[in-house]
C-alpha cells in the first residue's frame, strides 16, 4: 500500500516524489518518508469525505509509528505535477505539522481532493494536463526550519536563493517578501536584504504565523557560507535531475535539507533583482501614487489595464478579462483569475514564490514586493505594468 521513499519514482508515485526518491538515492539530504502511491488514489472511492480503505489506514499506521511518530509534512504528488513545461506550482494540498494517524488520513484525503479543486483545473486546463489526473501523496518527516526558502539554479553556474525565517510557507506562498541572494559559479555571493515582517512557525501540531521582532527584520537569514551550501546543493540535484532546478529547501539547527526538487520551467526576468521590494517611490500608503511604483520584475513583459484591487474571494466576482490583479499576495485559490488578468502587482513576495511562477509560465506580466499598492493604486484606474523593469505606471484615467 506505501512505497519508502528512497524507491519512489515518478510512475508510482508521482512528480514531487519521484525526483525526491532520486535524490535520496544520491545520498542527498531529503527528509525520512513514505509514498501513498497514485495507484491507492486510482483505487480509493473516497475523495472527499469517505473514510480511506482499512488496509491505507492500517499501512499508514504502521509507517508513521516506523518514523518515530514524529510531526509530519503530508504534500501532493500528482501524475503531471513538477514537469519539465507545467510546474502546477502550489495547486495542490500542503498539510504541515500534522502527528496522528487520523489528521494524517485527512490530509492524504485533502491531497487527493484538490486535485479537483477549480484552481487546479484551470491550471491543468491551461497547461492541457492529462484527461484523468492522478494524485500520490508524500509523508515525511517535518523540518523544524529555522531558514527556509527556494532556489533556482542555472545552466550558468548561477543560483539563485531566496530566503526568510521559519517554514518555507511564507517564501512559496509569496506572504512574506524575502532575502534574495546571488551565488556564481567561482563562490561570489550578492545578496539583497528585505523587510521580513512574518514567520511560520509549528505550535504543536498548529503551523503559527507571527511576526518577526524587529530586531531580526531587517538582519540576513543567510550567511554567505550557508548561501554557497546551499547552492551547491541545488547543482547537485540539477546534475542528478538533468536540468536546472527549482528546489525547495531548509536549515534546521545548521543542516541543510532539500524538500523539493522540479524542473525551471520559467525563468525570472534577465538580470532582474532576485527579490526584496525597493521604496514606494510616489504617493502616501493611504493615498493615490502619481509617479512610478517601483517592486520587485516577476515575470517579463507588458501590460496596460484597469486596476483591480483584490483583497479576498469576495472581490473575484469584480475581476473582468483584462484587469490588472493588484493585491496583498496571490493564493493558489486564485488561479483562475490569472485567467482573466492582464498583469499583477503583489505587496510581497519574490520572483521565486508560487505566483510568480505561474504568472510566468502564463505569461503574464508581474511587479512583486510594491509596497503598500492595494492603498496607493485607485481600483478602476489605469495601469500599465511593466513586469521587466518591475515598474507600475501611475494610475491614469478611471474606468468608465
Amino acid at each position: 500500500m506505501l512505497i519508502p521513499l528512497a524507491d519512489a519514482d515518478r510512475p508510482t508515485c508521482g512528480g514531487k516524489a519521484g525526483a525526491l526518491g532520486d535524490l535520496v538515492r544520491a545520498g542527498l539530504p531529503v527528509p525520512d518518508g513514505f509514498v501513498v502511491p497514485v495507484a491507492a488514489h486510482r483505487g480509493s472511492d473516497a475523495p472527499g469525505d469517505r473514510p480511506v480503505p482499512p488496509d491505507l489506514h492500517a499501512a499508514l499506521t504502521d509507517a508513521l509509528h516506523a518514523l518515530g511518530d514524529v510531526p509530519v509534512a503530508v504534500r501532493s504528488s500528482a501524475g503531471h505535477e513538477d514537469g519539465t513545461h507545467a510546474s502546477a506550482a502550489g495547486q495542490h494540498a500542503t498539510v504541515l505539522g500534522v502527528r496522528d494517524v487520523a489528521d494524517v488520513v485527512d490530509a492524504v484525503r485533502a491531497c487527493w481532493t484538490s486535485l479537483h479543486a477549480p484552481g487546479a483545473v484551470a491550471y491543468r486546463a491551461a497547461t492541457a494536463g492529462p484527461g484523468h489526473p492522478v494524485m500520490g501523496v508524500l509523508v515525511q518527516r517535518l523540518v523544524d526550519a529555522d531558514i527556509a526558502g527556494v532556489l533556482f539554479t542555472r545552466d550558468d553556474g548561477t543560483v539563485l536563493i531566496e530566503a526568510s525565517w521559519g517554514l518555507g510557507a511564507t517564501v512559496v506562498g509569496g506572504t512574506v517578501t524575502p532575502d534574495a541572494h546571488r551565488v556564481q559559479g567561482d563562490g561570489t555571493v550578492t545578496r539583497t536584504v528585505a523587510d521580513k515582517r512574518t514567520r511560520a512557525d509549528r505550535v504543536g501540531t498548529r503551523i503559527v504565523v507571527r511576526d518577526v521582532p524587529d530586531g531580526d527584520r531587517l538582519r540576513p537569514a543567510l550567511d554567505d557560507a550557508t548561501a554557497v551550501r546551499l547552492a551547491d546543493l541545488g547543482r547537485r540535484a540539477a546534475d542528478l535531475l538533468g536540468a536546472p532546478q527549482d528546489v525547495e529547501w531548509a536549515v534546521a539547527d545548521g543542516t541543510a535539507w532539500v524538500l523539493q526538487a522540479r524542473p525551471v520551467t520559467s525563468e525570472p526576468p534577465t538580470g532582474a533583482p532576485t527579490a526584496a521590494a525597493r521604496a514606494l517611490d510616489g504617493g502616501a500608503p493611504d493615498g493615490v501614487a502619481t509617479d512610478l511604483l517601483t517592486g520587485t520584475p516577476g515575470s517579463r513583459g507588458t501590460a496596460t489595464g484597469p486596476a483591480r484591487v483584490v483583497h479576498g474571494p469576495a472581490d473575484f466576482a469584480r475581476v473582468r478579462r483584462g484587469d490588472v490583479l493588484v493585491c496583498r499576495w496571490t493564493d493558489p485559490s486564485w488561479t483562475a483569475l490569472l485567467h482573466l488578468a492582464a498583469g499583477v502587482v503583489t505587496e510581497t513576495g519574490g520572483v521565486l514564490s508560487h505566483a510568480a511562477i505561474v504568472a510566468r509560465e502564463r505569461g503574464i506580466p508581474a511587479v512583486l514586493g510594491v509596497a503598500h499598492a492595494t492603498t496607493a493604486l485607485a481600483d478602476g484606474s489605469t495601469l500599465q505594468v511593466d513586469g521587466t523593469t518591475g515598474t507600475v505606471g501611475a494610475p491614469g484615467t478611471p474606468r468608465t
